[in-house]
């Protein structure tokens, strides 16, 4: 007991390559977390300023956009220091990091399934969705969404603060994550295992469940359509949703599904920068570039600016 240490910082090993690919890593990583955060802003601000935007669909997407700058925010900033040299982070920060990493990512799941409830109301019941899905339904559901999550994973994070961690305390990844926090611990953690893997089962299982259902009922009334236009609008309506959900799930299964000696660490590294960094930039992409009235509001937005523009240029002149 005595060789029982209150660690104080973590190691985090982070990407084990030379330093000038380091280097341009950093560069690449500080560019993508910047256009994530300008891209995810654009949304909200469209969203704000356009009344056509002003749906229960589209602010759900604000609410997502909002959640995903905080989401990569989690991690990017860490990543980025960790690449420059500091690989050093402290019991309470690396308890922190997990904390909102894990918080942001089930109120994502959460999110996701009502953004799925949403387009199974729009297109099963047309007629009813304004009174079903009003604005004290939509900020009630976003409420419970964050609500749900944030309390979830606190008391799941006060079972982990609760451990005493054995030098050296070295964590092989670029940011902590639960599964190698568990192996640096003194104690017997079998209690914390069984917590964290139903805790994970129940937030992805609900969250899946949600929309896998929702999406089977979509798709069979969409089959009942008579013509082929008809079809091919109602599917462009959760088109957008539906490759997000595809990404998301299948880089999470891909992580924590598999056997964990089916490939190297380094592999995980690279699946957990793009599930952290990457996709936060391609959810607001997507819905740009699938969604007519997103595309049209962003048109609009900079021949708005564009005019200011020259008429300042037409003035100074």
């Amino acid at each position: 007991m005595e060789n029982q240490s209150s660690v104080a910082h973590f190691f985090l090993v982070g990407f084990t390559i030379s330093v000038e690919l380091q280097l341009f890593l950093f560069v690449v990583f500080f560019a993508i977390y910047l256009l994530t955060v300008t891209a995810n802003v654009a949304i909200i601000t469209l969203v704000r300023i356009d009344t056509r935007l002003h749906t229960p669909m589209y602010f759900l997407l604000s609410q997502l956009s909002f959640l995903e700058i905080w989401y990569t925010s989690s991690i990017a900033p860490k990543l980025l220091a960790n690449l420059a040299g500091w690989k050093y982070i402290s019991l309470p920060g690396c308890l922190s990091q997990i904390y909102f990493y894990f918080s942001l990512g089930s109120t994502e799941f959460f999110l996701l399934g009502v953004m799925a409830i949403d387009r199974y109301i729009a297109i099963c019941n047309p007629l009813r969705y304004p009174s079903i899905m009003n604005g004290q339904v939509c900020i009630q559901a976003v409420a419970a969404c964050w609500a749900v999550a944030f309390l979830s994973v606190f008391f799941l994070v006060l079972l982990l603060s609760r451990l005493k961690f054995c030098p050296p305390a070295v964590i092989n990844h670029f940011f902590c994550d639960i599964p190698p926090l568990l192996h640096l611990s003194c104690q017997d953690t079998l209690l914390e295992e069984i917590v964290v893997f139903f805790f994970a089962c129940s937030i992805i299982l609900t969250s899946l469940l949600l929309t896998v259902v929702s999406y089977v009922l979509i798709i069979s009334t969409i089959c009942k359509i008579p013509s082929t236009k008809g079809r091919k609008k109602a599917f462009s309506t959760c088109a957008s949703h539906f490759t997000v959900v595809s990404i998301l799930y299948g880089t999470v299964i891909f992580i924590y599904v598999r056997p964990s000696v089916s490939y190297p660490m380094d592999v995980n590294k690279v699946i957990g920068v793009f599930n952290t960094v990457v996709t936060p930039l391609l959810n607001p992409l997507i819905y740009c570039l699938r969604n007519k009235e997103a595309k049209q509001a962003l048109w609009k937005v900079m021949n708005v600016k564009l005019s200011r523009m020259n008429v300042i240029a037409f003035t100074a002149k």
